[in-house]
């Protein structure tokens, strides 16, 4: 049995694996291992539950259960006259974790190439001295740009978000702060770490940077 924790894990893994994003598409390998890991997850999930979960139609499902059954990855056990329990052979679970770790390498290269990508982007800074950095945006893109500024001359002088829920709370060794601290805090550029609100964290930095005299930096 998964404890909570990696239950919980597990799940965010598996919605990113199936995730309908507009340039990372699902491919069928994916979909077999977002399938085999919820199987490992609970053998008793019924194909709606398991559609459901994965976004994907009762029937695409029936299609892929039944071809996993065909190829020894998977055995149809039936509950009772109108269902079944479905259980990863040991071919099932050596598969899972081959794809799985396929799958983890595969993302690790694109967090590397993200890093950088973060790194290049502050390149111009960096020549010109400025090394001071405060991020806005306590989000996984500002753990990714953290994660990438460990590697360079770059000091994190601060972590704001407009999240008052975030506020006060630990990010990755920093306090997250609200915006109004860069009134007493100095630093040489803010840099937007919330992908999806740049113009809008923009225009509401564009008023301090000029009174302040920072740059501010959008990916």
């Amino acid at each position: 049995m998964l404890n909570t924790q990696m239950e919980h894990t597990t799940n965010k893994v598996i919605q990113r694996l199936i995730s309908e994003g507009a340039y990372l598409k699902p491919s069928k390998n994916t979909r077999v291992l977002a399938i085999l890991d919820s199987l490992a997850q609970d053998s008793g999930i019924s194909q709606y539950e398991l559609g459901k979960r994965l976004n994907l139609s009762g029937a695409m499902i029936n299609q892929y259960l039944k071809q996993l059954q065909a190829e020894g990855l998977v055995e149809f056990l039936p509950v009772n006259g109108k269902s079944y329990h479905y259980e990863l052979t040991v071919d099932g679970e050596r598969q899972r974790r081959r794809m799985f770790s396929d799958y983890s390498s595969e993302t690790i290269c694109l967090y590397t190439t993200i890093k950088d990508f973060v790194l290049e982007r502050l390149e111009e800074l960096e020549r010109r001295g400025m090394s001071r950095l405060a991020l806005f945006g306590a989000s996984e893109t500002c753990e990714v740009v953290l994660s990438a500024l460990k590697e360079s001359s770059f000091q994190v002088v601060l972590v704001m978000d407009n999240n008052r829920d975030k506020q006060g709370t630990t990010f990755l060794g920093h306090v997250v702060s609200a915006p109004h601290l860069l009134e007493q805090v100095d630093c040489d550029a803010v840099v937007i770490t919330s992908f999806g609100r740049q113009d809008e964290i923009y225009e509401q930095l564009e008023p301090v940077a000029a009174k302040r005299g920072f740059e501010i930096v959008r990916f």
